[in-house]
């Protein structure tokens, strides 16, 4: 098979870890697809740049914030130098742009597999109240604040404790008024509005990756039972777990909403009931978990988007342990200088 050369974003493997080490290691494993790794980072100390084992090589990225049209210019210009075949997004802020140029990148030879605009709105975190229902499962009392002086209504409704979400990323959990005050600004400066306050629910915390294939459909599912997770709420150990019910609202949640793409459910259950909690648009940190269990859900976005077989049913073990640990790398101070000077790493 001749060289298919993937872009990865999301290659930030710090303590909050994007999923781009772990879509490169899982594509690199796949030994037939003889790919070479692209990295598409935004700062040069991305600590994925370095692990020249797993991402051949790297550019910086403008920002998302930028505009669409200066993303797909660079991509344009790695395509050059390189060829490119596909791009494999892992941030939910890059979403939007890939969603958008889809079709443009598609004329000039280079595949994505995002969800559409609708879809990646219908998993929104201030849209979850109303769509958990039509996928089997429940959502926990939620108010939406939209700008500063809404919290305290917010907080005579749900009581304490709840948690307080940023409209894309961090989570966390407020005992006090004063705490919870504390985090709405904070992830409101940081984040932008719209801030979520939501009640606190009990249960297993259970996630499930999976790839959709648009047309209602599947290419591979495998869920986790999170064992431990770090202080930002990170999966720090899980196990892996063939829950019905979970299962089951996976796969009506792609069936209903034809989702295209990888995603990552994130749930709390409680017998039969399965609290929706959130839905990511991109693969997971964790994923690898499946490519260790036997469902190399990266490898198989590639493969279908390039219109490659794809071998291999969709069972997989339940008891399978994950752990993530730290890793230190020492690298020539000349990949940095070159990224920094030219944005490029060599």
């Amino acid at each position: 098979m001749k060289n298919l050369v993937i872009g990865i974003s999301g290659i930030n493997a710090i303590d909050n870890p994007g999923p781009g080490v772990a879509v490169a290691r899982s594509l690199k494993e796949d030994t037939d697809l003889n790919v070479t790794t692209i990295g598409l980072a935004y700062d040069a100390m991305e600590p994925g740049i370095y692990l020249d084992w797993v991402v051949d090589r790297s550019y910086l990225m403008p920002y998302p914030s930028v505009g669409g049209e200066a993303v797909v210019d660079r991509l344009l210009e790695i395509k050059a130098r390189h060829g490119l075949d596909l791009v494999i997004p892992n941030l939910d802020s890059e979403l939007p742009i890939y969603i958008r140029y889809a079709e443009e990148l598609k004329s000039h030879g280079i595949a994505v597999m995002v969800p559409t605009m609708q879809q990646f709105r219908l998993r929104s975190k201030d849209q979850l109240m109303a769509a958990a229902p039509s996928f089997g499962c429940e959502a926990p009392a939620t108010v939406v604040l939209t700008g500063p002086g809404q919290l305290d209504a917010a907080l005579a409704t749900l009581g304490l404790p709840l948690m307080i979400k940023g409209c894309l990323y961090e989570a966390y959990r407020a005992d006090t008024a004063a705490a919870a005050h504390y985090y709405a600004n904070k992830l409101a400066e940081e984040w932008g509005w719209p801030v979520l306050v939501q009640r606190i629910v009990t249960g297993e915390h259970l996630n499930v990756v999976g790839l959709g294939d648009g047309t209602g459909g599947h290419l591979g599912l495998v869920g986790l039972k999170k064992l431990s997770m770090t202080k930002l709420g990170k999966i720090q150990t899980g196990v892996t777990v063939t829950h019905p019910g979970m299962l089951a609202a996976a796969e009506r949640f792609i069936r209903e909403s034809r989702w295209r793409g990888p995603f990552e459910l994130e749930c709390i259950v409680d017998g039969d009931h399965i609290h929706l909690i959130e839905i990511n648009p991109r693969f997971p940190a964790w994923c690898y978990l499946a490519t260790g269990v036997g469902l190399n859900l990266p490898a198989r976005l590639v493969r279908h988007q390039l219109g490659l077989p794809i071998f291999g049913g969709t069972d997989y073990p339940a008891g399978r342990l994950f752990i993530r640990y730290s890793y230190e790398v020492v690298a020539d101070m000349s990949h940095f200088q070159s990224l920094v000077m030219t944005g490029a790493d060599q």
